[in-house]
């Protein structure tokens, strides 16, 4: 991809750990970890909503919308 070889990566992953040590990283990574979980919470409980909404709400939304819609259409003529 980048023409980087094993060795090379290696020589990276290396200087990152004396640069940031093993705790700083760890925390990282489980900071990291956390914020993807909660993102994948949301999602779901996000999701989870939309599911349960009832059809009557979705319709009375829909009826809602195209009234108001109708009363902007003889408020421009």
């Amino acid at each position: 991809m980048f023409g980087l070889s094993v060795t090379e990566l290696l020589i990276i992953l290396a200087i990152v750990l004396l640069l940031f040590g093993t705790k700083r990283l760890r925390n990282l990574g489980g900071d990291l970890g956390g914020a993807i979980k909660g993102f994948r919470k949301a999602m779901k409980e996000d999701e989870g909503k939309a599911a349960d909404a009832s059809p009557e709400v979705l319709e009375g939304q829909a009826q809602a919308s195209t009234a108001s819609e109708q009363e902007k259409a003889k408020n421009t003529v």
